[in-house]
């Protein structure tokens, strides 16, 4: 359904649910369609609104994404900031009550899973570390446009010597069989990967190419190179921290950044120190 269709069927269960429940406080997370309806509903009934990765900014009102992000922090009573940046977009737009830096809780994840790392999966599909590119496309902005999606994959075209692997996204898969948009020879498909395959992807490889929020900052965490298919991202810090890159779908600028993107400063610890769950729970249970 439509983003409309969507965020209606469930703010409209979930409001149900909280009625019936009536729980202390809503922790919503991120920037889909269910983190703001569940904002909407849990404010409209009186709960109290607890955003998880609140204060994060493309800058692009019109995303999707953008909207959802700026109107849950609008309802927040709590506010977990993942960066000092997150906390600083928040600060211009004149929110500062119930602000808190925790770091983010996409570290704490990795640093518990990251020992059960799918090791057989390199193997099962032929690879080796370090000799093959990680590639993610599921963003609608991108899979929506085949001129887009032709970019991206004529640029992997002229770049005849190395090898991709490209976990194909069920909206891409989609896409791509209705633009009838052929995949050059050295990019291996393989079907979604479970959350300990695709870290071991992305500890393999030598450089991932991403339009993913999510995977560019694990791949910043995991200190793997990153290029990232979009022409903004609100993870800037790992932009400025000189080891992910903003290319687009430029098909000029992708191939040039396969060949001489390489990070440019020392590895910093952006994103806290793996405890920002315990950091949000103290902080909600002393309320």
């Amino acid at each position: 359904g439509s983003h409309g269709v969507q965020t209606a069927r469930m703010l409209a269960a979930v409001e149900k649910i909280l009625l019936e429940q009536r729980p202390d406080v809503v922790m919503v997370y991120g920037d889909t369609n269910s983190t703001l309806a569940g904002a909407l509903a849990a404010a409209k009934v009186g709960i109290p609104v607890a955003h998880v990765e609140s204060g994060l900014r493309s800058f692009r009102p019109q995303m999707a994404e953008e909207i959802n992000r700026v109107v849950t922090d609008r309802l927040s009573r709590f506010l977990f900031c993942p960066t000092k940046t997150a906390v600083e977009n928040l600060a211009r737009e004149g929110i500062c009550s119930g602000v808190h830096l925790v770091g983010d809780v996409m570290l704490d994840s990795l640093r518990l899973f990251i020992r059960w790392a799918d090791p057989g999966l390199l193997s099962r599909l032929g690879l080796v570390k370090d000799r093959y590119y990680l590639l993610t496309i599921h963003r609608r902005e991108v899979v929506s446009s085949p001129a887009r999606l032709k970019a991206i994959f004529s640029a992997l075209a002229r770049l005849k010597d190395r090898t991709f692997l490209f976990p194909v996204h069920p909206r891409c898969k989609k896409a791509l069989q209705e633009g009838a948009i052929g995949l050059p020879d050295n990019v291996i498909t393989v079907a979604p990967l479970s959350y300990l395959e695709m870290l071991a992807a992305e500890v393999g490889a030598r450089l991932i190419l991403t339009d993913s929020g999510g995977v560019q900052k694990e791949a910043y965490l995991l200190k793997v190179p990153c290029i990232v298919l979009r022409q903004e991202t609100e993870w800037e810090e790992t932009v400025i921290a000189g080891w992910n890159i903003l290319t687009g779908c430029d098909q000029d600028a992708i191939v040039a950044a396969v060949k001489t993107f390489r990070p440019c400063a020392s590895w910093q610890p952006l994103f806290g120190d793996g405890h920002a769950a315990e950091k949000i729970i103290s902080i909600l249970l002393t309320r």
